[in-house]
């Protein structure tokens, strides 16, 4: 009689896998409501700074839940550990959006919201690799392809705004170069991070699209008719 316990632990890794895409396509746009609440308002100042570490400690659960697919797959396990890893940092330094909120004239707070903006970009470029090389672990060539095509185009955006996010910081801290005209340098000292904001939303839109059609594909192929 063949032994059910290599099925069993397929299926007990396949439910971690779909735990861990709702936990991430939960938590990304959560994160980012939650992180830019904290830095620019008192609504959750009674929370101090628990609201940012439990949101960005949510994706880090999610990338941990994956983590027990295919642990074998060496090049799928060092892209999550990677992903893992920006996710820690970026709950590491998620308490300064709080403190920076509180002291925003503080040169220490400010340089570690902007790491942790850096950051949670390069996070967010890391898991598009994650997601591309769990499709390829899955038998479905049409999704295989979409989700190549998407996340090469989400890690190039993402690069350009990584570049267009450093323009905005270290411009008008050096004396050295070029006056900008009245109007682009408002744009540059006030609204730039905004509008950092505004273009992270489509990249991280496609990420999320992403997370649901690959968790919808497991569902539908292995637990029947997506249930």
């Amino acid at each position: 009689m063949p032994d059910p316990a290599p099925n069993a632990e397929l299926l007990r890794s396949l439910g971690r896998l779909v735990r861990g895409l709702s936990a991430l396509f939960w938590g990304l746009p959560l994160t980012l409501i939650v992180c830019v609440e904290t830095a620019e308002s008192s609504n959750l100042h009674s929370f101090n700074v628990l609201p940012p570490v439990l949101t960005t400690g949510l994706l880090v659960y999610g990338l941990r839940q994956l983590s027990y697919f295919q642990k074998q797959e060496r090049i799928w396990i060092k892209a999550l550990d990677w992903a893992i890893m920006l996710g820690l940092v970026d709950t590491g330094l998620s308490p300064f959006l709080f403190w920076w909120n509180q002291r925003p004239d503080q040169e220490f707070y400010v340089v570690m919201v902007s790491l942790l903006a850096a950051s949670g970009i390069i996070f967010l470029s890391s898991l598009n690799l994650v997601l591309y090389r769990l499709s390829a672990m899955l038998p479905d060539e049409s999704l295989r392809l979409e989700t190549r095509y998407f996340t090469t185009l989400n890690r190039f955006v993402l690069l350009a705004i990584l570049l267009l996010g450093s323009l905005f910081l270290l411009w008008p801290r050096f004396s050295g170069l070029p006056v900008l005209p009245l109007n682009l340098d408002r744009l540059v000292t006030s609204g730039g991070p905004w509008l950092i904001v505004f273009l992270a939303l489509v990249p991280l839109a496609l990420t999320m699209a992403m997370v649901w059609k690959i968790k919808q594909v497991i569902l539908d192929s292995v637990f029947g008719a997506g249930r």
